[in-house]
């Protein structure tokens, strides 16, 4: 077994986007450290998903979307199950897509600023070019190149924050310990929405299939992939809340967005933080531009049968429509934060749908032969899904006013 980027990072680039930025700000901004927890439940949730979602790419040599559907001879179950993953995937993927491209844009906008409204216009411009260029005419193995180069940037930018401005480590610590603060379960939900997503799922899976093409001696590279990876990509997270818990939320600053964090930490923690700030959220907003209309693509490719025939126009055609879609929501100045938040609550509530499918096909012998789910993998799983259904169900109940 050897350590390679690969697969794994593409999750972590697909998670690591302004949603994390943004609602990991908000939370050390208004409670501080308290929710430290939420962040390491969610990535060690998001590393046992995401492995089943490769074990199912490299040893089944399917993607989540066709494994969905195989089993399953009722046509009208089958169609009505494409039509809910396809209308959640697509409408969530067109949300994200414009928060994505509007939160790498507030990074542009910390690093050169914003004047005027044309120019924060024309950073929306940059990031929906690169991202289209990269989609039209970059092969498997290009996008991936980069998508690690811009996680390792950053990765970088995030960790320099937090060590410059020096958090007091017995508070985060104590953030360890799980509570939820009167009137956070919104904000426990979106941390948890935005780290184990489900289009992830789809985009792990197939990636780990075109990546690694030699079945079972190529599974402790997968897995180790997407352990080293994803843990990478949870650090970050929890190092952007412990930044914005030691220096806004310590100083009783409020701010709504990641963009405002960058501004917001000059006069704190100097100039530098700002420019880190920006980086970060350039680099996540350009990362998750990219991989959230590749997700959409693999799940309508496979779960689509009449697309089978021209699948790389196809994926290319609907990976640039999400971008496109994303593009004008983005252009029309709808403030990126609700765009966000709204897509982190669709994820949250459709996960234990997903989370559930996956487990089905994880315990199909017919799929995956001797690799199936063990009695832990299966527990774990299962607990996962309980506790994002509850949480989902809760909000849910609260909304209409069934839940104190």
């Amino acid at each position: 077994m050897k350590l390679t980027l690969g697969p794994g990072t593409l999750v972590a680039a697909a998670f690591i986007g302004p949603g994390t930025v943004t609602a990991a700000t908000v939370a050390g901004a208004n409670t501080g450290f308290a929710l430290v927890w939420v962040l390491v439940f969610a990535t060690l949730a998001t590393i046992i998903f995401q492995e089943m979602a490769a074990r199912l790419g490299v040893i089944g040599r399917l993607g989540l979307g066709e494994a969905m559907v195989s089993g399953i001879e009722s046509r009208a179950i089958k169609w009505s199950l494409i039509a809910l993953v396809l209308s959640a995937l697509g409408l969530g993927n067109a949300a994200y897509e414009a928060g994505n491209i509007a939160g790498g844009a507030l990074g542009l906008d910390a690093l050169f600023g914003a004047s005027s409204d044309t120019a924060s216009k024309g950073h929306v411009l940059v990031i929906g070019f690169i991202a289209g260029t990269l989609l039209l005419w970059g092969k498997y193995k290009v996008l991936e190149r980069a998508l690690i180069a811009l996680v390792v940037l950053m990765s970088l930018a995030f960790t320099l924050s937090f060590i410059i401005v020096r958090p007091d480590l017995r508070a985060f610590f104590g953030g360890l310990v799980p509570t939820v603060p009167e009137g956070e379960l919104l904000r426990v939900i979106a941390l948890i929405g935005t780290t184990i997503v489900p289009y992830n799922l789809f985009l792990h899976a197939a990636a780990a299939r075109n990546r690694w093409a030699n079945g079972a001696d190529d599974l402790p590279d997968a897995i180790a992939d997407t352990r080293s990876s994803i843990g990478l990509g949870g650090l970050v997270s929890i190092f952007i809340l412990s930044t914005a818990a030691a220096t806004l939320f310590a100083g009783g600053v409020t701010v709504t967005s990641a963009g405002e964090m960058a501004l917001a930490l000059e006069p704190i923690a100097g100039d530098h933080a700002r420019i880190l700030i920006g980086l970060g959220l350039f680099a996540a907003g350009l990362t998750s531009a990219i991989t959230a209309p590749m997700a959409t693509a693999y799940a309508v490719t496979e779960l689509v049968p009449a697309l089978a025939g021209n699948k790389p126009v196809a994926f290319r055609a609907i990976a640039l429509g999400i971008l496109a879609i994303g593009l004008s929501v983005s252009l029309l100045g709808i403030r990126p934060i609700q765009l966000i938040l709204i897509a982190q609550m669709t994820n949250g509530l459709l996960l234990p749908i997903i989370a559930g499918f996956l487990l089905i096909a994880m315990n199909r012998t017919s799929l995956l032969g001797a690799y199936t789910n063990g009695r832990l993998a299966n527990t774990l799983g299962g607990l996962v899904m309980i506790v994002t259904l509850l949480l989902g169900t809760r909000l849910v109940l609260r909304t209409f006013g069934f839940w104190p």
